[in-house]
């Protein structure tokens, strides 16, 4: 069973992709909004790290970056989602993926199985 970490500041949207994800067989915890997003990554060692590009008062990106640098944190797989397009930009800064918002469900669960 695969282990998906959600980086998400929307809580209606952590509810849903938590319940989405359940049903299709993932294992799927949620950060806290104000938690130290590279340690708490490190600690947890999922398989894949959904993170937000925008989170509440980080830079999801700036994060991907930090974690590509920690000991441990390049072998992480990363999807990143945000409302814009910054597919190129998250690639860059070392993400497995991008999907943007909104997104159906179906095209969700083919990324994942797409970075793992």
């Amino acid at each position: 069973m695969l282990k998906i970490l959600l980086a998400e500041d929307d809580e209606t949207m952590v509810v849903l992709l938590k319940t989405l994800l359940k049903m299709e067989g993932y294992q799927v915890s949620a950060l806290d909004a104000d938690a130290d997003i590279v340690q708490s990554v490190l600690d947890a060692n999922p398989d894949i790290l959904l993170m937000d590009v925008h989170l509440l008062h980080i830079n999801g990106m700036d994060e991907l970056t930090k974690l590509r640098a920690a000991p441990g944190g390049e072998s992480v797989r990363v999807l990143m989602t945000s409302g814009l397009d910054f597919k190129d930009q998250c690639l860059a800064r070392g993400a497995n993926g991008f999907i943007q918002k909104p997104f159906m469900p179906d095209d969700l669960l083919q990324a994942l199985r797409s970075v793992s």
